[in-house]
């Protein structure tokens, strides 16, 4: 079941775990709060174990049929599944993506200071778009374009991997770089 849209989840839809009276399933494969499988039950059955172990039902996996329930401390169960939320989420690594946008005409130092830039980010990890725009009459000289392109490609050819070669798109020339390493 997926939860409507609240303030709190931001729209991402979230599975909600059916616990005890919420669980809609007449029969139940039971897992018991020690592990042994029980088998399959009527839904009134488990809860009463539950209840008995003063634990909740709690439906593991509703898509089954029939869905499969355990015993256990739900609280517990949730803060458990957080935690390993949580972990995974330490574990990622998060790709940024920077532009760098370049002129044909550009002069030596302004290149040499964009290479640098360029070399940062992608020491640093980051995927680095290149955009290189021409405006008004540039476009009659494409050349010039392609000429900048390849010799940055040259220069960073060590520490990059070109992701997506330079392709014209309108007025400006694109290329994705990603790091080596």
């Amino acid at each position: 079941m997926v939860r409507p849209y609240n303030r709190y989840n931001r729209g991402k839809p979230q599975r909600r775990t059916n616990i005890n009276h919420w669980i809609k399933a007449e029969r139940i494969r039971l897992i018991d709060a020690d592990g042994t499988q029980i088998g399959i039950v009527p839904l009134e059955e488990g809860l009463k174990l539950a209840e008995q172990q003063s634990l909740d039902l709690v439906e593991i996996a509703g898509q089954t049929n029939p869905p499969v329930c355990r015993v256990l401390d739900f609280s517990k169960f949730k803060y458990q599944q957080d935690k390993r939320e949580k972990e995974a989420k330490k574990k990622q690594k998060h790709v940024h993506f920077k532009e760098v946008r370049l002129k044909p005409r550009i002069e030596e130092h302004d290149y040499q200071v964009k290479l640098k830039g360029i070399k940062k980010f992608l020491e640093k990890g980051d995927r680095v778009k290149i955009r290189l725009f021409f405006r008004g009459r540039e476009m009659a000289h494409p050349e010039l374009g392609d000429k900048v392109i390849k010799k940055l490609l040259e220069d960073v050819e060590e520490i990059a991997s070109v992701e997506k070669p330079p392709t014209r798109e309108g007025r400006n020339i694109i290329c994705v770089l990603f790091p080596k390493h």
